[in-house]
């Protein structure tokens, strides 16, 4: 009787244990968040100084994070009221974009896929972008075709937009949202 409880005890810490390596790894890209409006970015998750977390969360998409000298990639999951960016929902991205040589911005479904759709657009870049006269930019994602820089969402409930930014100042990664100038988040139309 006293083994069985001891394999009983054994069996229930190790997937208690693994569960929670399994949530901590699925939830989030480790610590060191830097927060910027709606958008976030995990500076050193590119580096030797990642923690656990953050190289357990890459070892399981097997997405290669960017090193510091490289760029940054910030990620918005909602919208700058809060309210998470749901595909149905037409989404307004506008303004400026921080200094960088070559940016794109790329949306994912809630699964980190990127979404099929028809027009075969998955992302924009700097090159490719048409720009406002003052040099900001107005992106929509909405499930239906819109004039201008579009990206179709599939009509998905929950996307992930991804803002790459390649050779950016080091020190971008480090400021908080009141120094750092990104563009705004904004659901404008909902079903």
């Amino acid at each position: 009787m006293r083994v069985f409880i001891i394999l009983v005890a054994f069996a229930v810490g190790t997937l208690t244990g693994l569960g929670l390596t399994w949530l901590a790894s699925a939830r989030s890209n480790g610590f060191g968040a830097v927060q910027i409006g709606a958008w976030t970015a995990w500076p050193k998750s590119g580096t030797a100084e990642a923690d656990p977390y953050a190289r357990a969360v890459f070892a399981r998409s097997g997405e290669l994070p960017l090193g510091l000298a490289d760029g940054i990639a910030f990620e918005a999951t909602s919208d700058d009221s809060g309210m998470k960016l749901d595909g149905r929902c037409d989404t307004r991205i506008a303004g400026r974009l921080p200094p960088a040589r070559f940016w794109t911005i790329t949306i994912y479904d809630s699964r980190g896929r990127l979404i099929d759709n028809a027009a075969e657009r998955y992302d924009f870049n700097s090159s490719e972008i048409v720009w406002n006269v003052d040099g900001t930019v107005e992106i929509t994602l909405a499930p239906r075709a819109r004039s201008g820089n579009w990206l179709p969402t599939g009509g998905r409930d929950h996307i992930v937009v991804v803002l790459r930014l390649y050779d950016a100042p080091v020190g971008l990664g480090t400021r908080s949202g009141e120094t750092a100038e990104m563009p705004t988040i904004t659901q404008v139309r909902c079903p």
